[in-house]
């Protein structure tokens, strides 16, 4: 199954339905459903920007959402116009492409996972995964912290 590592806080308000267009500056052929891995790094200046304030999990798959369209900004008005729906900062105004996405939905246990650059492959083991979806209960508790970051 395909996974985008999107960096905190922006994953978690994607899988809370707060964020439906992920900023990029590549385009994708790709539509459909994909998993959502919050890598190591969480960008601290959004998170005082949005308000948040509890603790994020990193260094996991947290959700999943479906990538059904991608739309192309011509200029940073554009994007701009669009905030509500992105709630990008301005620097990252200069992103010509918007990921339209629909259908997020956390997971309640996060899957520990090693993230990597743009859409990537992610072996879906049967005893975490039954056609393609995902099975979250049974990873157990002591090894979820043993290998997820909270910060």
């Amino acid at each position: 199954m395909k996974c985008l590592a999107i960096s905190q806080p922006f994953a978690k308000l994607i899988v809370d339905g707060k964020k439906t267009i992920e900023l990029r500056s590549w385009k994708t052929n790709y539509r459909g459903e994909f998993l959502i891995h919050a890598p190591q790094k969480i960008r601290y200046e959004d998170c005082k920007r949005l308000a948040i304030k509890e603790k994020l999990v990193t260094g996991a798959i947290i959700g999943k959402a479906e990538l059904y369209d991608i739309k192309r900004y011509s200029s940073r008005h554009e994007v701009k116009a669009d905030f509500q729906y992105h709630l990008a900062s301005k620097k990252f105004y200069t992103k010509q492409y918007g990921f339209l996405l629909k259908r997020a939905k956390r997971f309640q246990i996060p899957i520990p996972c090693k993230g990597k650059l743009g859409l990537f492959d992610v072996e879906t083991p049967k005893n975490r995964f039954k056609k393609v979806e995902i099975v979250s209960d049974i990873i157990d508790e002591e090894y979820r912290y043993q290998w997820v970051g909270h910060h």
